[in-house]
């Protein structure tokens, strides 16, 4: 009985140290590990949230950029990290989902290695074609796709990217068989989408939106599953493409914040709700809008469903097209 009480009065003392350092976080400067490059989506979202947070919080919060392995270098180092809140993952499906799609051996568990926090955004592909061929619209596409097997090429930032995953998905669901063309990165096959050496694309708003209003490119549709603010006159392809096997047809990054496992409830309870302030800010909702994105927020449970749901589409797309990653 005395070893009960032991015990049980030692683990109540523990409960009540971690539940004041969870109420005086935090005390220091927190790390916000993008594991991908400077410069790109991932890094711009980091970037935006990181600089909101350190006036939320009162303590600064850097990003650090930890890229390699296709997004597993930084996931692994916020993986191993102390579970105190000091360092933090914000990431894109491409890791949790489509990473975890692919089922790679990496160093950690994407599921129980981390602790959700809070879903930051969403941002849908345009499906972009070259003014080199006769095509205005979804149908017209779809025609001539049909009557022209293989001579339609697209491109991706590389093999296993969610480019290349959404150009596979459209060719399972419609039957059509264009043939994948990787490059190194998004930005680099723009010329030849507007020259005509590759037809077509699935890339982000951003990087099509000025070709598109400088008539250089058609926008046949987009892959989420409502309209885009910035994109307004361009239908989604679930609402034109039912005829078509499209109608259930989505295709969306997804940036998302995690901490490591057993990061403590109280830590997780605050930094959720300071970030779904912040993506309700008028400011923040317009920061998205012109990096062609959607603010987030809610719960982590319903953030971690949500990359689930995610990876179950993509796995199955991966399965259906022997896709197989660098």
């Amino acid at each position: 009985m005395k070893i009960f009480k032991t015990l049980f009065f030692a683990f109540l003392l523990a409960q009540l140290i971690e539940s004041a350092n969870a109420q005086a976080y935090p005390t220091k400067t927190i790390t916000l590990v993008t594991p991908f490059p400077a410069g790109g989506s991932t890094d711009s979202i980091s970037r935006l949230i990181a600089i909101n947070l350190t006036k939320s919080l009162g303590q600064t919060v850097v990003v650090d950029n930890r890229a390699g392995a296709g997004g597993n270098i930084g996931c692994d180092i916020v993986a191993k990290a102390p579970a105190d809140g000091y360092t933090l993952l914000l990431t894109s499906s491409s890791t949790h989902s489509i990473g975890a799609a692919f089922a790679k051996k990496v160093p950690f568990n994407y599921d129980t290695d981390f602790t959700p926090i809070i879903h930051v955004a969403t941002a849908p592909h345009v499906f972009l074609v070259t003014k080199k061929i006769p095509v205005n619209n979804l149908k017209e596409f779809i025609d001539y796709a049909k009557n022209h097997p293989n001579d339609l090429n697209f491109s991706s930032a590389g093999v296993g990217t969610i480019m290349h995953l959404t150009g596979e998905y459209f060719n399972a669901s419609t039957g059509t068989t264009m043939l994948h063309i990787p490059y190194k990165g998004s930005g680099l096959s723009m010329p030849d989408l507007i020259s005509g050496k590759i037809q077509v694309v699935f890339d982000s708003v951003i990087s099509g939106l000025q070709h598109i209003q400088d008539g250089k490119l058609t926008a046949i549709a987009v892959t989420s599953k409502k309209r885009i603010s910035s994109l307004p006159n361009v239908p989604t392809l679930m609402e034109i493409g039912a005829p078509y096997g499209l109608g259930n047809f989505v295709s969306e990054a997804l940036w998302a914040m995690y901490g490591p496992k057993n990061l403590p409830p109280a830590i997780v309870k605050k930094i959720n709700s300071d970030v779904n302030q912040i993506l309700l800010m008028p400011e923040i909702k317009q920061e998205f809008v012109n990096m062609g994105a959607t603010p987030g927020g809610g719960t982590p449970q319903e953030m971690f469903q949500m990359m689930l749901e995610d990876r179950s589409r993509w796995t199955k797309v991966i399965a259906d097209q022997h896709i197989v990653a660098d």
